[in-house]
């Protein structure tokens, strides 16, 4: 057999973030391919929209309002969805945000709430994820949505980017010690998505113009677009594929002269 499947029938997942955006799309297209969603975030209103979602496709999907940022949300999540879906295989670690503050002016508090909200939390996650899919002996996946800022300098954001950067490190360093267990560990970088996080700055022209000229494709990423790249990681036609970055946007970080 030459096709190996691109689809998740009989797979659990948990996309966090999953209220809006990216994360609602991917916990949409993973449900497509066939998988249960178990969707964590903070606003369980933006929880609902997702789950009906997920569930006019046919699939289960489970509302799990946590803070990521709080070791103990995390394990009472994991172990519950762990203990009602009889397993873990898939983690996407999509909670961020970005305070859009000069270098000189961020403030430790700033500091402290990126790094916890990016990057920390995304640690935790697979660590109490890990442990089940471990525990479960059939491995699983693990993806982190980090940004072609942390391949990149961009204009401003230096502790977004920080903990961008430090989340492709940490999936290179998590994908060989955990790949004895079957787990593999990839990233997703994107670059500009139409979503509820960048509508604002999307409406500027000018800003678009100068996101448009460092991106060979000349166009704005849709949502779909960076779905088919989560799914394909999560299948089986992933699973020679790990400890890699997958940069998903219309070919800014290739820039050159």
């Amino acid at each position: 057999m030459y096709l190996p499947s691109f689809h998740l029938e009989g797979k659990t997942a948990i996309v966090t973030g999953a209220g809006r955006g990216i994360g609602r799309a991917i916990a949409i297209g993973l449900a497509e391919a066939g998988a249960d969603v178990a969707l964590i975030s903070r606003t369980e209103k933006d929880l609902d929209e997702t789950a009906s979602k997920v569930e006019a496709l046919g699939r289960k999907a489970m509302i799990v309002p946590a803070d990521v940022t709080r070791r103990g949300h995390i394990q009472h999540a994991v172990e519950h969805i762990a203990r009602e879906w009889g397993g873990i295989d898939i983690l996407i670690n999509n909670a961020g945000m970005n305070i859009r503050t000069k270098a000189m002016d961020v403030t430790d508090e700033e500091w402290q709430t990126i790094m916890d909200t990016n990057l920390k939390s995304a640690f935790m996650m697979s660590q109490e994820a890990g442990k089940e899919m471990r525990r479960g002996g059939k491995g699983g996946r693990i993806i982190n949505i980090s940004s072609v800022a942390g391949h990149v300098a961009l204009r401003t954001g230096v502790v977004y980017a920080a903990t961008k950067a430090a989340m492709i490190q940490m999936t290179k360093v998590l994908a060989l010690e955990w790949g004895k267990y079957g787990i593999n560990i990839n990233s997703i970088g994107p670059w500009y998505f139409r979503t509820p996080l960048t509508e604002k700055l999307l409406q500027d022209e000018s800003y678009v113009n100068d996101i448009l000229a460092v991106t060979p494709l000349k166009r704005i990423g849709e949502l779909p677009e960076l779905v088919g790249p989560a799914v394909f990681l999560c299948t089986d036609a992933g699973s020679y594929i790990t400890g890699q970055t997958l940069f998903v946007d219309g070919g800014m970080t290739i820039q050159g002269f």
